[in-house]
């Protein structure tokens, strides 16, 4: 009904007699009173002409808005110009960007420790709706660790390494509960296959396909990490590389998951790669014999290109299957995950397969800290991808008081990174404050909501 009054108004101030009025007439006076006249008319129309184009396009505000929050997570961080050195690595060609919206991750891993939480269907929820109440968007639950998966799964069963299906509680599927209350509370999914290539020497993956296993030149196959004693799948293999895709590929057909993450074990120890198979690859494809020294440039980048490959081929699969997913990765600062771990993840950026990079910077030092996340590779993904840093909440048995937590959050803050923490036990679960004042200082660290499960349906941007 105001619409109407409104146009009606338009119509009878733009009829050509009403004109006449105010430009007939030889009195300077009237002239002076036609001029005012004429002025409100022009600002009766313009405003009028405003209202009717506000009620004419009413959705066209939301997409708006939509797009300026979009921008805003873009802009550039007021952090001062790097003055580190580029580091002296392969630089691989770009490829067309991703067309995956940059937003701000505030997210959090759920491990093997948190188990007896996401196995509650109880305490699952009300752990997802204190997340939602303390402003997360993300959370990253394990799927794949020591050999074995957290859903029910044919492909490990096909590949009998799996005797036994985990099952929650209440005999639910945990991975299918986990991602519908997550989306009843607008937090994003990412299962995370936190294992990669790694496995328990004991581990029916391991003891049943010994001929999936590397070494080392001594033969040794196993190596020390922070997850204990671990055998490494030869990710050069062909059926390795099959088993690990295939088993990516079941949780996507089979969840309605948002994304999937890799970390820094989805790579291999430089000192590992001297197991036949590899050894003969090799020599077919340089004509030459791999070097005893695994720090040798050519052996550290034929082997690196090999696993970029893998990851390449894995992000195709992945996409075919769902176009929207996002495809994230955990690594490394990148020095040490190139030279260390084989694992090109800059590279893997530039070639468009990451669309999502959160950097573990695991310090207690702050200035430490600081120089970690100020890396330049690091500002070149943020103006690229969703990025974020990785940041220590606690360990069982290493209390990390918050005071650290929330200066180096702020110092990534200033920067315009995103947040993840390690992990979602420890937020509050350990430390030296109570609980109630950690949770206060989380909820005044994300004062406002940033929600991204408004995106998992991207497409139409």
């Amino acid at each position: 009904m105001q619409l109407m009054q409104l146009m009606k108004l338009m119509q009878r101030g733009f009829m050509f007699s009403n004109w006449q009025k105010y430009f007939v007439g030889n009195s300077f006076w009237q002239m002076q009173r036609s001029r005012k006249r004429f002025l409100s008319l022009l600002f009766a129309i313009t405003f009028i002409s405003t209202l009717v184009i506000h009620n004419l396009v009413p959705d066209f505000i939301p997409r708006w808005n939509d797009h300026q929050a979009i921008a805003k997570s873009q802009a550039k961080p007021n952090a001062k110009p790097n003055q580190q050195k580029q580091l002296n690595l392969p630089v691989t060609p770009s490829t067309s960007p991703t067309v995956i919206p940059r937003q701000e991750i505030r997210g959090v891993w759920m491990t093997s420790n948190d188990f007896t939480m996401f196995s509650d269907r109880k305490q699952l929820g009300q752990a997802l709706q204190q997340l939602k109440q303390l402003n997360f968007n993300t959370i990253y639950p394990v799927v794949w660790n020591s050999g074995y998966v957290m859903y029910p799964s044919t492909v490990a069963q096909n590949a009998e390494i799996q005797p036994f299906i985990y099952r929650g509680a209440e005999g639910q599927d945990i991975v299918a509960d986990i991602i519908t209350q997550a989306h009843q509370h607008n937090l994003l999914v990412m299962p995370w296959f936190e294992f990669g290539f790694m496995a328990p020497p004991t581990s029916e993956l391991a003891t049943n396909h010994p001929d999936w296993l590397t070494q080392e030149i001594d033969g040794d196959n196993t190596s020390i990490t922070a997850a204990g004693e671990v055998a490494w799948l030869n990710p050069f293999h062909p059926e390795v590389q099959k088993f690990l895709t295939e088993l990516v590929l079941e949780a996507v057909s089979n969840y309605d998951l948002d994304g999937i993450q890799f970390d820094d074990h989805t790579s291999l120890p430089k000192t590992f790669g001297y197991d036949r198979y590899t050894l003969n690859l090799y020599r077919q494809e340089t004509k030459q014999n791999a070097p005893a020294d695994p720090n040798d440039p050519d052996w550290v980048r034929w082997r690196a290109n090999k696993i970029s490959a893998f990851m390449a081929n894995l992000n195709k699969a992945v996409k075919q299957r769902k176009p929207n997913l996002i495809f994230s990765v955990s690594p490394n600062y990148y020095e040490f995950a190139y030279k260390q771990q084989l694992q090109d993840w800059l590279g893997w950026v530039r070639q468009g397969i990451v669309d999502e990079l959160i950097v573990q910077v695991y310090r207690s030092d702050l200035d430490d800290f600081r120089a970690q996340i100020s890396r330049p590779e690091i500002a070149e993904v943020q103006n690229k991808i969703s990025t974020g840093i990785a940041i220590l909440s606690g360990l069982r048995n290493s209390n990390v008081p918050m005071s650290r937590i929330y200066s180096q959050a702020i110092a990534t803050q200033e920067r315009g990174l995103g947040i993840s923490f390690f992990y979602y036990k420890s937020l509050w679960g350990y430390g030296p404050e109570s609980v109630s004042d950690r949770q206060k200082d989380f909820q005044y660290l994300f004062r406002s909501p940033a929600p991204r499960f408004a995106i998992r349906n991207y497409s139409s941007f």
